[in-house]
């Protein structure tokens, strides 16, 4: 819990707050910080696509469920879904699935199994604390400061400066959350796909892959 602790004195710092030496202190801080806490994190975890909550599973659909109308099947939404970063309707994530719709807890869709990706809370996904990249842990910390800033220190012109810092260091942390993720090309349309023959040689000549 050493990296709980340090969160919340880093933000107890951005306050001008005095720190706590536990996670058991028996001070306002430490009990406002304890009420705030996983609202907090959660928040932050839904503004972005992090790469270190990404949980990818496949999802089979749910035999007792029957769509209204427009789908066939219904998947059950995973416990741990913030935000949705992607579904397919492969395994190896080459064909997006594009027609599908998410309503009251459930994913809909024409055909069973989907692949899913999606931001997660899970304890060793998003809530794990030790896969936070630096900076999306000081968007936390600034975030959880504007939370708790007036509360502690009754001070509305600390709290906008807050909200600015939390805003600057949100940016910093999708720029960097976006430099990591791999390079990504559109999936091929069906006019490029008619030109490949066996074995992805070009119908025109050629192996297509640009040679």
């Amino acid at each position: 819990m050493a990296a709980k602790l340090a969160l919340y004195n880093c933000a107890l710092s951005l306050i001008g707050e005095a720190e706590i030496s536990t996670l058991e202190e028996n001070v306002e801080a430490r009990r406002v910080l304890d009420r705030k806490y996983d609202d907090a994190c959660r928040y932050c975890l839904e503004q972005g696509m992090w790469n270190f909550a990404i949980r990818a599973i496949e999802a089979n659909d749910v035999a007792s469920v029957t769509p209204t109308f427009g789908y066939q099947y219904a998947f059950t939404k995973p416990n741990d879904w913030l935000r949705t970063t992607g579904v397919w309707s492969d395994v190896r994530e080459s064909d997006p699935l594009t027609d599908y719709a998410f309503e009251q807890g459930y994913f809909y869709a024409n055909l069973t199994p989907i692949y899913i990706r999606y931001v997660s809370s899970d304890p060793q996904y998003g809530m794990d604390l030790g896969k936070w990249p630096l900076t999306f842990q000081r968007y936390v910390e600034a975030h959880l400061a504007s939370e708790i800033c007036e509360r502690l220190s009754n001070n509305a012109s600390k709290h906008e400066a807050l909200l600015k810092l939390q805003a600057m260091r949100r940016r910093e942390a999708e720029n960097k959350n976006a430099m990591d993720n791999p390079a990504r090309f559109p999936p091929m349309g069906s006019w490029a796909r008619s030109r490949m023959g066996a074995f992805g040689r070009s119908r025109l000549g050629g192996t297509g892959r640009g040679l």
